[in-house]
C-alpha cells in the first residue's frame, strides 16, 4: 500500500528518484504513469493500472462517457521502466499536463501513487481540508 507525503526533485533529464517507502511496495521495475483528475500524474504498478482500468475496458464502444474516459485515461498514458538505482523518467507530456519543472510532491495514495506540482498539490489539499 502506498503511503505518505514526499518532496523531491526532478534531474536535469527528466527523472524522478522514488522515495524508498514508495520504492519497497513495488514489485518489479514497471510502471504505468497517466494523466489524473486533478492536474497531477497517476502511477500504478502495471497490474493494478490493468485491473484499475479493466473496469473501463468492459464499457461497451456505443457508450459515449466510456469513450470519453478510455481517451483520456489512455492516451496520456505511458508505461516505464524503474532503472537500477530507482529512479523514473517521467515524459515530458505528464510534466507539462501537471505544471511539473524541477519539485514535485508523491503522495501515496494506497493502490496507487502521484505526483503533483508541490504548489498546485498544497492549494488542493487547503481546499479539500476546508470541506472535511
Amino acid at each position: 500500500m502506498f503511503l505518505g507525503e514526499y518532496l523531491h526533485s526532478i534531474d536535469q533529464r527528466g527523472r524522478l528518484a522514488l522515495p524508498k517507502k514508495i520504492r519497497t511496495e513495488i514489485s518489479g521495475n514497471e510502471l504505468v504513469l497517466a494523466r489524473g483528475f486533478e492536474k497531477c500524474i497517476l502511477v500504478y504498478t502495471r497490474a493494478d493500472w490493468e485491473r484499475e482500468t479493466g473496469k473501463e475496458l468492459q464499457l461497451p464502444i456505443s457508450d459515449k462517457k466510456g469513450r470519453e474516459i478510455k481517451r483520456y485515461l489512455f492516451s496520456g498514458a505511458e508505461l516505464a521502466e524503474i532503472d537500477k538505482v530507482g529512479r523514473v523518467l517521467i515524459p515530458q507530456l505528464l510534466k507539462n499536463y501537471a505544471g511539473i519543472e524541477k519539485e514535485v510532491a508523491v503522495l501515496g495514495a494506497g493502490d496507487h501513487f502521484e505526483v503533483w506540482e508541490p504548489k498546485v498539490w498544497r492549494q488542493y489539499f487547503e481546499r479539500r481540508e476546508k470541506k472535511i
